[in-house]
């Protein structure tokens, strides 16, 4: 979800508080009753709001973790691509002499 998605959710629901303010009080009922009855409406779409929240959250589903992760395997991949093109540039001679340093070539 987006920073602008956020905020016109929770202008929506404002809105749902409000709304259910003025039907309550069209609707009749005068006093606590219109009050209570938005306010404990508005309180349970929060609560299940903030609840999606932290799902979201211990899911690793953020918008944020996502762009980390396709961020992070694009640096991997021109990474590799770069470390590659800098060994496939040396010499036949260095190319051994570097992976007998790294240990990935056992020596004769």
């Amino acid at each position: 979800m987006s920073r602008g998605q956020a905020i016109l959710l929770g202008l929506a629901v404002l809105g749902l508080g409000g709304g259910g303010y003025v039907l309550f009080r069209a609707g009749g009922l005068e006093g606590f009753g219109p009050g209570i009855a938005a306010s404990s409406l508005l309180m349970l779409i929060v609560l299940g709001w903030t609840a999606s929240y932290l799902v979201r959250v211990v899911s690793g589903r953020m918008t944020y973790m996502d762009q980390r992760r396709t961020y992070r395997a694009a640096y991997d991949a021109f990474t590799d691509a770069e470390l590659l093109r800098r060994f496939e540039g040396l010499s036949p001679e260095e190319q051994a002499r570097l992976l007998e340093e790294v240990g990935q070539q056992p020596t004769p």
